[in-house]
Protein backbone atom coordinates (compact mmCIF):
# COMPACT_ATOMS: atom_id res chain seq x y z
CA UNK A 1 0.00 0.00 0.00
CA UNK A 2 1.38 3.42 -0.90
CA UNK A 3 2.13 6.04 1.77
CA UNK A 4 -0.76 8.17 0.55
CA UNK A 5 -3.21 5.31 1.08
CA UNK A 6 -1.75 4.31 4.45
CA UNK A 7 -2.38 7.82 5.82
CA UNK A 8 -6.03 7.59 4.72
CA UNK A 9 -6.58 4.14 6.24
CA UNK A 10 -6.89 5.39 9.85
CA UNK A 11 -10.59 5.94 10.56
CA UNK A 12 -13.14 6.48 13.30
CA UNK A 13 -16.27 4.39 12.92
CA UNK A 14 -19.54 4.96 14.73
CA UNK A 15 -21.99 2.47 16.14
CA UNK A 16 -25.31 2.95 17.88
CA UNK A 17 -25.68 0.88 21.06
CA UNK A 18 -28.91 -0.79 22.19
CA UNK A 19 -29.61 2.11 24.57
CA UNK A 20 -29.38 4.62 21.69
CA UNK A 21 -25.95 6.04 22.62
CA UNK A 22 -23.40 6.52 19.83
CA UNK A 23 -19.89 5.10 20.33
CA UNK A 24 -16.79 5.85 18.26
CA UNK A 25 -13.92 3.42 17.73
CA UNK A 26 -10.53 3.85 16.07
CA UNK A 27 -9.66 1.40 13.32
CA UNK A 28 -7.37 0.80 10.40
CA UNK A 29 -8.85 -0.12 7.00
CA UNK A 30 -7.20 -3.04 5.27
CA UNK A 31 -9.30 -2.99 2.09
CA UNK A 32 -12.75 -2.27 0.60
CA UNK A 33 -14.97 -4.76 -1.20
CA UNK A 34 -18.45 -5.15 -2.65
CA UNK A 35 -20.91 -7.87 -1.63
CA UNK A 36 -23.80 -8.72 -3.95
CA UNK A 37 -26.94 -10.58 -2.84
CA UNK A 38 -29.51 -11.99 -5.26
CA UNK A 39 -33.01 -11.68 -3.77
CA UNK A 40 -36.43 -12.28 -5.37
CA UNK A 41 -36.84 -8.48 -5.80
CA UNK A 42 -33.51 -8.18 -7.58
CA UNK A 43 -29.80 -7.98 -6.87
CA UNK A 44 -28.61 -5.76 -4.01
CA UNK A 45 -25.05 -4.50 -3.62
CA UNK A 46 -23.36 -3.54 -0.35
CA UNK A 47 -20.05 -1.64 -0.01
CA UNK A 48 -18.03 -2.97 2.91
CA UNK A 49 -14.65 -2.41 4.53
CA UNK A 50 -12.38 -4.98 6.17
CA UNK A 51 -10.83 -3.26 9.19
CA UNK A 52 -8.69 -4.01 12.23
CA UNK A 53 -9.83 -2.78 15.66
CA UNK A 54 -7.36 -1.08 17.99
CA UNK A 55 -7.62 -2.37 21.55
CA UNK A 56 -8.83 -0.10 24.33
CA UNK A 57 -6.14 1.42 26.54
CA UNK A 58 -6.53 0.81 30.26
CA UNK A 59 -5.99 4.50 30.92
CA UNK A 60 -7.69 6.69 28.32
CA UNK A 61 -6.01 10.04 28.95
CA UNK A 62 -7.57 13.19 27.60
CA UNK A 63 -5.19 15.97 26.76
CA UNK A 64 -6.25 19.33 28.13
CA UNK A 65 -5.24 22.96 28.22
CA UNK A 66 -5.78 24.84 31.50
CA UNK A 67 -7.83 21.89 32.85
CA UNK A 68 -10.31 22.26 29.99
CA UNK A 69 -11.18 18.86 28.46
CA UNK A 70 -12.12 20.45 25.14
CA UNK A 71 -9.35 18.57 23.31
CA UNK A 72 -10.70 15.31 21.88
CA UNK A 73 -7.44 13.33 21.61
CA UNK A 74 -7.83 9.81 23.06
CA UNK A 75 -5.27 7.08 23.67
CA UNK A 76 -5.61 3.53 22.35
CA UNK A 77 -3.30 0.52 22.51
CA UNK A 78 -1.08 0.04 19.47
CA UNK A 79 -2.13 -3.61 19.03
CA UNK A 80 -5.23 -4.95 17.29
CA UNK A 81 -7.94 -7.34 18.46
CA UNK A 82 -7.82 -10.73 16.67
CA UNK A 83 -9.58 -10.87 13.29
CA UNK A 84 -13.19 -12.03 13.43
CA UNK A 85 -16.57 -11.49 11.70
CA UNK A 86 -16.89 -7.99 13.21
CA UNK A 87 -13.89 -6.79 11.17
CA UNK A 88 -16.31 -6.32 8.28
CA UNK A 89 -18.31 -3.08 8.49
CA UNK A 90 -20.57 -1.15 6.10
CA UNK A 91 -18.79 1.90 4.70
CA UNK A 92 -21.61 4.17 5.94
CA UNK A 93 -20.35 3.47 9.51
CA UNK A 94 -17.11 5.36 8.72
CA UNK A 95 -17.38 8.73 10.42
CA UNK A 96 -14.03 10.38 9.65
CA UNK A 97 -10.30 9.90 9.39
CA UNK A 98 -7.84 10.54 12.20
CA UNK A 99 -4.19 11.48 12.57
CA UNK A 100 -2.27 8.68 14.35
CA UNK A 101 0.58 9.74 16.64
CA UNK A 102 2.65 7.43 18.82
CA UNK A 103 2.63 8.73 22.41
CA UNK A 104 4.79 7.34 25.22
CA UNK A 105 4.06 7.49 28.92
CA UNK A 106 6.40 6.29 31.61
CA UNK A 107 6.64 5.89 35.34
CA UNK A 108 9.46 4.69 37.55
CA UNK A 109 9.17 1.07 36.46
CA UNK A 110 8.15 0.94 32.81
CA UNK A 111 7.19 2.84 29.69
CA UNK A 112 4.09 2.27 27.57
CA UNK A 113 3.47 3.36 24.00
CA UNK A 114 -0.05 4.37 22.95
CA UNK A 115 -1.71 5.49 19.77
CA UNK A 116 -2.97 9.06 20.21
CA UNK A 117 -6.05 9.58 18.04
CA UNK A 118 -6.74 13.11 16.81
CA UNK A 119 -9.90 13.20 14.62
CA UNK A 120 -9.98 15.07 11.32
CA UNK A 121 -13.35 16.70 10.76
CA UNK A 122 -15.02 16.20 7.41
CA UNK A 123 -14.83 19.08 4.97
CA UNK A 124 -18.11 20.65 4.01
CA UNK A 125 -18.71 21.80 0.45
CA UNK A 126 -20.70 25.02 0.93
CA UNK A 127 -21.56 26.96 -2.17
Amino acid sequence: MSARHIKSSYILAKFVAKDGSVNYYSRKIQYFFTHKVALPDGQFEHNLAFIQWYQFAKSRYYFSINNDEACNVKLWNTIFYPESWDCIIPVHNILSRFVPVMYKTSDWKNAKEYLAVNPINRKLNIR
